[in-house]
Protein backbone atom coordinates (compact mmCIF):
# COMPACT_ATOMS: atom_id res chain seq x y z
CA UNK A 1 0.00 0.00 0.00
CA UNK A 2 1.33 3.40 -0.98
CA UNK A 3 1.60 6.25 1.48
CA UNK A 4 -0.87 9.12 1.13
CA UNK A 5 0.25 12.01 -1.04
CA UNK A 6 -0.88 14.41 1.71
CA UNK A 7 -1.53 13.99 5.43
CA UNK A 8 -2.96 16.74 7.63
CA UNK A 9 -4.45 16.97 11.11
CA UNK A 10 -6.88 19.78 11.96
CA UNK A 11 -10.10 20.30 13.90
CA UNK A 12 -10.05 16.83 15.45
CA UNK A 13 -9.71 15.08 12.08
CA UNK A 14 -6.86 13.38 10.25
CA UNK A 15 -7.18 13.97 6.50
CA UNK A 16 -5.40 11.59 4.14
CA UNK A 17 -5.19 12.18 0.39
CA UNK A 18 -4.32 8.95 -1.41
CA UNK A 19 -2.39 8.70 -4.71
CA UNK A 20 -5.53 7.39 -6.47
CA UNK A 21 -7.41 10.60 -5.60
CA UNK A 22 -9.48 9.20 -2.73
CA UNK A 23 -9.66 11.40 0.37
CA UNK A 24 -10.20 9.88 3.83
CA UNK A 25 -11.03 11.72 7.05
CA UNK A 26 -10.82 10.00 10.40
CA UNK A 27 -11.62 11.59 13.74
CA UNK A 28 -8.86 11.59 16.33
CA UNK A 29 -11.23 9.77 18.71
CA UNK A 30 -11.87 7.04 16.10
CA UNK A 31 -8.14 6.62 15.56
CA UNK A 32 -7.49 6.39 19.30
CA UNK A 33 -10.25 3.82 19.75
CA UNK A 34 -8.84 1.74 16.87
CA UNK A 35 -5.23 1.79 18.09
CA UNK A 36 -3.46 -1.28 16.65
CA UNK A 37 -0.90 -1.70 19.45
CA UNK A 38 -0.87 -5.09 21.18
CA UNK A 39 -2.11 -3.64 24.48
CA UNK A 40 -5.16 -1.97 22.92
CA UNK A 41 -5.95 -4.96 20.68
CA UNK A 42 -5.88 -7.31 23.68
CA UNK A 43 -8.12 -4.96 25.66
CA UNK A 44 -10.64 -4.82 22.80
CA UNK A 45 -10.62 -8.62 22.46
CA UNK A 46 -11.45 -8.95 26.14
CA UNK A 47 -14.02 -6.13 26.11
CA UNK A 48 -11.94 -4.02 28.49
CA UNK A 49 -11.53 -0.83 26.52
CA UNK A 50 -13.75 2.21 26.73
CA UNK A 51 -14.53 4.43 23.78
CA UNK A 52 -11.98 7.19 23.37
CA UNK A 53 -13.20 10.55 24.65
CA UNK A 54 -14.37 12.86 21.87
CA UNK A 55 -11.90 15.52 23.02
CA UNK A 56 -8.79 13.35 22.50
CA UNK A 57 -6.44 14.97 19.97
CA UNK A 58 -3.35 14.05 18.02
CA UNK A 59 -0.23 15.70 19.43
CA UNK A 60 2.28 14.30 16.95
CA UNK A 61 2.47 12.23 13.78
CA UNK A 62 5.66 10.27 13.09
CA UNK A 63 6.21 8.73 9.67
CA UNK A 64 7.37 5.11 9.92
CA UNK A 65 7.74 4.12 6.26
CA UNK A 66 4.84 1.67 6.10
CA UNK A 67 2.57 3.86 8.22
CA UNK A 68 2.50 6.45 10.99
CA UNK A 69 2.97 6.49 14.72
CA UNK A 70 0.30 8.65 16.31
CA UNK A 71 0.77 10.37 19.67
CA UNK A 72 -2.47 11.31 21.44
CA UNK A 73 -3.30 13.94 24.04
CA UNK A 74 -4.02 11.18 26.59
CA UNK A 75 -0.34 10.20 26.36
CA UNK A 76 -0.84 7.03 24.32
CA UNK A 77 1.88 6.60 21.70
CA UNK A 78 2.33 2.84 21.20
CA UNK A 79 0.38 2.23 18.01
CA UNK A 80 1.86 2.29 14.53
CA UNK A 81 -0.94 2.56 12.00
CA UNK A 82 -0.03 0.94 8.66
CA UNK A 83 -1.29 2.78 5.57
CA UNK A 84 -3.49 -0.19 4.67
CA UNK A 85 -5.11 -0.13 8.13
CA UNK A 86 -5.84 3.60 7.87
CA UNK A 87 -7.44 3.04 4.47
CA UNK A 88 -9.61 0.25 5.92
CA UNK A 89 -10.72 2.46 8.83
CA UNK A 90 -11.99 5.08 6.40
Amino acid sequence: MNAPSALRSADGQLRLEWPDGQVSQLSHARLRAACPCSQCRAARLHGRIDAAPAEVRLRAIGQQGYGVQLVFSDGHDKGIYPWSYLRELA
